[in-house]
């Protein structure tokens, strides 16, 4: 076989994680005509196709399953590789791509990247959310944020927040009024008893568990239910209820006035999972990722501001 064409595997890679040539020419900043020749210059030099058209997808055969396993983790090395040339000269301007919970970076991390970039304004967080596991190596992401148990195939992983971290009652500032909480403290008088008028969001089995805790017996009924956590916090920013969510996602609204926490009984709810950041064993050491690691462990060192 001659030899092949290196140039064509990166490309080769995107296209088969997004199974879509003009999805990948967007990606790549490459036309759709420059996209499809590359796919066809490495098929040609291999030998044999390694897609199937389904429609307007483009999957992976066998051969290109097997090929795509290898260049994952020759583009892997490489790029680890190019990460620990730059350390090694000094380079300051560095990219580390993150997958991130779209609760915890709209709640958490975004509302500190200025604190970020004080700290390390040569090395860019290019952060991409997924509700779903992302494969880390596959899709490129030097790092990831996840809530489970874990441990995950593959990853080193480290407890960011722990599943001790209590849920809070918070509302509108709208909501506070109406339950005569305007002007005091939410610890001066519980108001457990006085949320019989006011609508739920979330889950009903946390409620129950924290009406059970105060002692109060109600119909559990929520008028909304997300599997975001950042949609939870900004539907009852807006008013259509109040909410149990975790003090940590909630401290900077509750800071800034756009929440009011309303009750100063919290639950450690027992089916919560805790934050981990997960990473390739490999780049455990790289630069980048040992400051981002103790950024993280400082920042959320900081008790919740609520």
């Amino acid at each position: 076989m001659s030899r092949l064409p290196l140039n064509t595997l990166p490309t080769f890679r995107v296209v088969a994680q997004l199974q879509n040539l003009r999805a990948a020419a967007e990606r790549l900043h490459l036309t759709h005509s420059a996209v499809s020749h590359q796919l066809r210059t490495l098929e040609t030099q291999l030998g044999h196709p390694l897609f199937e058209r389904r429609g307007r997808r483009l999957v992976l055969n066998g051969a290109g399953e097997a090929l795509l396993a290898s260049v994952n983790k020759a583009l892997a090395e490489l790029e680890r590789g190019v990460a620990a040339a730059g350390d090694a000269a000094g380079l300051d301007a560095q990219t580390l791509r993150l997958s991130v919970l779209p609760s915890f970076a709209q709640r958490w991390l975004l509302p500190r990247m200025q604190r970020w970039r004080q700290r390390h304004p040569g090395l860019v967080l290019e952060i991409s959310t997924s509700a779903q596991l992302v494969d880390l190596a596959r899709e490129g992401f030097h790092a990831g944020i996840r809530q489970g148990s874990g441990p995950w195939p593959g990853l080193a992983s480290e407890v960011l927040i722990g599943i001790s971290m209590p849920l809070v009652v918070v509302g509108s500032p709208a909501a506070a009024k109406r339950l005569g909480l305007t002007g005091r403290r939410p610890h001066a008088e519980p108001h457990e008893s006085c949320f019989g008028a006011e609508p739920l969001l979330g889950d009903d089995e946390p409620w129950v568990e924290w009406f059970a805790a105060a002692g109060v017996t109600r119909r559990i009924t929520p008028v909304a239910v997300f599997n975001d956590a950042g949609m939870l916090l900004q539907a009852a920013e807006q008013d259509l209820g109040i909410a149990l969510a975790r003090e940590i996602l909630a401290a900077d609204a509750l800071r800034d006035g756009r929440l009011k926490r309303l009750s100063p009984l919290t639950i450690s709810y027992r089916h919560a999972k805790p934050y981990h950041l997960a990473y390739p064993p490999a780049l455990e050491d790289w630069a980048p990722l040992v400051a981002l690691r103790q950024w993280l462990r400082e920042e959320l060192s900081a008790a919740p501001a609520g």
